[in-house]
């Protein structure tokens, strides 16, 4: 079976829409949140959709054939809040690795089921692993600057956690994603590291995916684009790119920088335009398409795809778009003698 980088090389590889904007189409309550195991949970679990791959597993399974359906070359598990530290939002930090490994394991069954129908395409699965609730940067304590809620060895041991289940799961690939504090990313490149050092097994590729919050072009935690690429390379990841917070047209000259400064592939999966007064997407399947078909053809990308907001019809439309367009090229890079 041809490997990521094999396709990667040979065409721009798609990745899946939102996992959050599918689930909200089935209205779920409380009750469906619970399923029969924690019919009687202590507390609320509403909107706790990582829970979904234990309660309703059909579900996640449904939105990511619906993806694959769709064109996707990359689904993502169902793992964005699967850390000890964000489930404890829900008081369900000891289900932390027992989501992970559950939500791979969901995902890689449809995954080889689509690959073994089509081998020429094959189908690979990411690890989502997302930003975290809390943040390494920037105090939660305005009167107290200095003050942290969580401190880099906690993250990285949730991180690690996380890891170990994914990979337990069988995933092609580890995403972090979303990223605006850059500490709390270097905290998850710490623990894959480690991970795959101390078990001594051959390290999966590595996916980033920084987050630019508004048009002054910085993450969250105020750091350039150029400064979060310089603070992750030396991760040597497969892919870095940018997801989430804008919509296409917001992100264009923040990919056009990212494509000119990183030596390796570049991923883009912007949300469908940026949210109304609602807080829903308007941005049609069409109109993202057509943003993305851009960037394609201006050799900014390798791997696109969508974030909030979009669906299997966006997705399927990006792919339509870009199916014969060449993937960026990968700059050569020249070590000086010293």
């Amino acid at each position: 079976m041809k490997s990521l980088a094999d396709c990667a090389n040979e065409r721009i590889l798609i990745i899946d829409g939102a996992m959050g904007t599918m689930i909200q189409r089935y209205k779920l309550q409380e009750a469906d949140y619970r399923g029969t195991r924690f019919k009687d949970y202590h507390t609320d679990v509403q909107g706790n959709n990582d829970l979904l791959s234990i309660t309703q597993p059909q579900i996640v399974e449904a939105v990511h054939r619906e993806y694959l359906e769709a064109g996707a070359d990359i689904i993502e598990t169902n793992t964005f809040s699967s850390t000890a530290i964000a489930m404890a939002d829900y008081d369900m930090q000891d289900l932390a690795y027992e989501l992970n490994v559950t939500s791979a394991r969901i995902a890689k069954k449809v995954a080889a089921e689509y690959t073994a129908k089509n081998p020429d395409k094959p189908r690979f699965v990411a690890g989502a692993i997302g930003p975290l609730n809390k943040t390494l940067s920037i105090s939660p304590d305005v009167n107290n600057p200095g003050f942290r809620s969580v401190y880099f060895d906690e993250v990285a041991a949730t991180y690690t956690e996380q890891v170990r289940g994914l990979v337990d799961g069988g995933v092609d690939i580890l995403l972090i994603e979303t990223i605006f504090d850059t500490l709390n990313s270097k905290a998850a490149i710490y623990a894959i590291k480690n991970y795959f050092r101390q078990n001594n097994i051959p390290e999966l590729p590595i996916m980033i995916s920084g987050t630019i919050t508004d048009a002054s072009g910085r993450t969250l935690t105020g750091q350039t684009l150029e400064a979060f690429y310089i603070s992750i390379m030396h991760a040597r990841p497969f892919s870095v790119g940018l997801n989430c917070a804008l919509g296409g047209e917001e992100m264009r000259p923040h990919i056009a920088e990212l494509s000119q400064i990183a030596n390796c592939y570049v991923s883009c999966y912007p949300n469908a335009g940026l949210p109304n007064a609602f807080g829903e997407y308007d941005e049609q399947p069409h109109q993202t398409a057509h943003i993305i078909e851009d960037f394609a053809k201006e050799g900014f990308v390798n791997i696109v795809g969508g974030c909030c907001g979009t669906t299997p019809d966006h997705i399927k439309h990006i792919a339509e778009h870009v199916k014969n367009i060449k993937p960026r090229k990968l700059p050569i890079v020249v070590k000086e003698l010293v």
